[in-house]
């Protein structure tokens, strides 16, 4: 009898089809932790990125553009992951 507790889609996988699911989802917990490294770092430049932008004079921000940059990485790491991950974990 299939394990009522894993969604529909993933009661009758076959071995290979469970294996490809679990590294799916490792990547995605691995995308997941690279996102939360980034929040650390984009935290980290916010409390520089007001005095690079009143101090720098004109394009040259560069603590901005890196804060907006790990800020994008985030967010696309962060929803990747999320999307690798869906569905029940494995219990280890």
């Amino acid at each position: 009898m299939a394990n009522l507790l894993l969604p529909p889609e993933e009661r009758n996988l076959t071995p290979d089809q469970v294996e490809a699911l679990d590294k799916r989802r490792d990547l995605g917990h691995t995308l997941l932790v690279i996102a939360g490294q980034f929040t650390v770092i984009a935290t980290i430049l916010l409390l520089w990125v007001g005095q690079d932008l009143t101090y720098s004079p004109g394009w040259a921000h560069p603590i901005a553009y890196y804060f907006a940059l790990a800020l994008v990485l985030i967010v696309v790491l962060g929803v990747t992951g999320i999307v690798l991950r869906k569905g029940t974990p494995r219990i280890d």
